[in-house]
């Protein structure tokens, strides 16, 4: 049976492109930055006594408008089909203990393919006076289902340059998921979701059991960056950018390869054994 017969035809609203979510209000504390650094394993001093918060933390204050935002253009039905398919990070300054942020995602394009669509959310950070602090764009993939038609705008490019592999790596960093990384995770994050807390649920969703958080498996490799490219200096980190593959597991191993693109660029890939889980992987540092 071909993956289309398996694929269900959706219609998605595009008057939903471009409407912006309810604006969010979120007061950052150190002791909630501390906790996310706990829960992803994070080595670096600072993130771990909440003085600064990691990169990936930024998608902690915007969770909450990524889902509307998503389901405004396609059918709410669709929700437990839902998966993080990418995610890009654009940087203006790190979050800080004390600020007090606004947030507010709108969906920006759609895309409707055999094995699945895909929607655009474009999220701002800011700070109480207005300054910028982090733009997202967050690729939300919906299984088995296809919209049929492209409209609108992608996400930025970060594709990863198969030369880059006619050099040795600059790094290579090996990490481990603890077997309740995804219940540290979940509460820090504030994602419920339960295919990474409930196995009966994981395995009716089509996975091999709970699974890791794609963004913690993010913020294990932002700080790999950090400690290894960047001396542990969460300020120069610009753009944190990656697409997420294959799942990864409580208790799997991960290794992460950095090659140099220039210019305080580095492109990316994380493997499990011989299995790519993040790919397109993109680091630019200041």
């Amino acid at each position: 049976m071909s993956a289309a017969a398996n694929t269900t035809a959706v219609t998605f609203d595009a008057s939903g492109l471009g409407e912006w979510t309810d604006v969010e209000r979120f007061e950052v504390t150190g002791e909630r930055i501390a906790e996310y650094a706990e829960a992803t394993n994070d080595p670096i001093e600072r993130h771990r006594r909440g003085e600064i918060a990691p990169p990936v933390f930024a998608v902690v204050p915007v969770f909450m408008s990524m889902a509307p935002a998503a389901l405004s253009v396609a059918p709410v039905e669709l929700l437990m089909k839902l998966v993080h398919g990418e995610q890009d990070f654009h940087f203006h300054r790190p979050i800080y203990p004390g600020d007090h942020l606004a947030v507010r995602a709108k969906p920006i394009g759609f895309t409707g393919r055999d094995n699945g669509s895909t929607v655009v959310i474009y999220a701002e950070t800011r700070a109480d006076d207005g300054e910028l602090v982090n733009e997202q764009w967050m690729t939300a993939f919906f299984r088995k289902v296809d919209a049929g038609s492209a409209i609108g705008e992608k996400a930025p490019e970060h594709r990863f340059s198969e030369s880059l592999r006619e050099q040795a790596p600059a790094v290579e960093v090996g990490q481990h998921i603890d077997e309740d990384q995804t219940f540290r995770y979940s509460p820090a994050s504030g994602d419920p979701m339960p295919i990474h807390l409930d196995e009966e649920i994981a395995r009716m969703s089509g996975l091999p059991g709970i699974i890791n958080h794609g963004l913690c498996t993010l913020a294990f490799t932002s700080w790999a960056a950090l400690t290894e490219l960047a001396d542990g200096e969460t300020e120069r980190m610009r753009r944190l950018a990656v697409r997420f593959a294959k799942p990864v597991l409580p208790g799997q191993d991960i290794s992460t390869r950095f090659w140099q693109a220039g210019n305080g660029t580095f492109a990316y890939e994380t493997t499990v054994g011989d299995d790519v889980v993040l790919k397109d992987g993109l680091v630019v540092l200041s």
